[in-house]
């Protein structure tokens, strides 16, 4: 008897729980399979701008764009301030750039490689993030040299200016 009893408090309780644990508005089941499907894919279009995968991009006119991932004028300030090394991956949706080793040609036994992440949708100072990595050659190896830490802060620095200079110009022009 006091089992039965143990096991109709757990079930009265698990129910409770369940029932009272949802947020109100979605205890509107069952949902039909387009509402299920736009949660689980995102919605290709509508007013708010297209929104895919749970990530909602900007309409079109707004700053960002909508044709990548993050911030449009980051993203490009980016590309150029990396222009002169080899890119290894750019991911614009993920806001991601990578470059293979770069020797400077007045230092060949040095290399240096670059990871840039673009972190926002918004032009902000806090929206680029730039790893540095340097590399000296002994004998045959590369061995991993020090980086002076200014050297990410001023690539980031670069690109936050020429982002600016890119929006300023983009906005004279209309």
């Amino acid at each position: 008897m006091r089992a039965v009893s143990l096991i109709g408090i757990l079930l009265l309780g698990s129910v409770l729980t369940a029932c009272g644990g949802l947020p109100k508005g979605e205890q509107n089941y069952p949902k039909t399979e387009d509402e299920r499907d736009a949660e689980r894919f995102g919605k290709v279009t509508g007013e708010d701008g297209i929104v895919l995968f749970g990530a909602r991009t900007l309409p079109r006119g707004a700053e960002g764009g909508t044709g990548i991932g993050v911030n449009t004028y980051l993203w490009r300030a980016s590309l150029d301030a990396l222009s002169f090394m080899p890119l290894a991956s750019a991911d614009p949706f993920g806001g991601v750039i990578i470059t293979d080793w770069y020797s400077p040609p007045q230092n060949p036994n040095e290399r240096v490689k670059v990871t840039l992440y673009v972190l926002d949708r918004d032009l902000r100072a806090d929206g680029v993030r730039a790893a540095v990595f340097r590399q000296v050659q002994n004998g045959a190896n590369w061995q991993d040299a020090a980086v002076d830490p200014r050297t990410g802060t001023d690539l980031e620095d670069a690109i936050l200016t020429r982002a600016r200079q890119m929006r300023i110009a983009a906005q004279n022009r209309k």
